[in-house]
């Protein structure tokens, strides 16, 4: 592929992981957009589109965040994201 076409899906995928955490979680500070821009592994950015819709709370997803290019599995009940609900906590979502 061409560096081009890498530089279009790079931004996309990190637009769609911005947008799903909106969606989950609320408002994002300007320095998580920043440190998402700074990614540049589109497997990294495909897998934390994944974890952010699956993660349990943002806690879990920060963590995976965290994690970089070493993570490459999400597995276990911090990754269903009605855990929390089913639980009984619903308070762990805040940013």
């Amino acid at each position: 592929m061409f560096s081009f076409e890498n530089d279009h899906l790079l931004i996309d995928d990190r637009e769609d992981l911005i947008a799903v955490l909106r969606m989950r979680f609320g408002e994002l500070s300007g320095v998580l957009i920043q440190e998402i821009y700074e990614i540049d592994d589109m497997n990294t950015l495909q897998r934390l589109i994944l974890a952010a819709a699956n993660a349990a709370n943002w806690v879990i997803f920060l963590e995976e965040l965290q994690s970089g290019k070493e993570s490459f599995r999400l597995l276990g009940e911090e990754f269903n994201p009605l855990a929390d609900i089913l639980r009984g906590s619903d308070d762990s979502d805040a940013v």
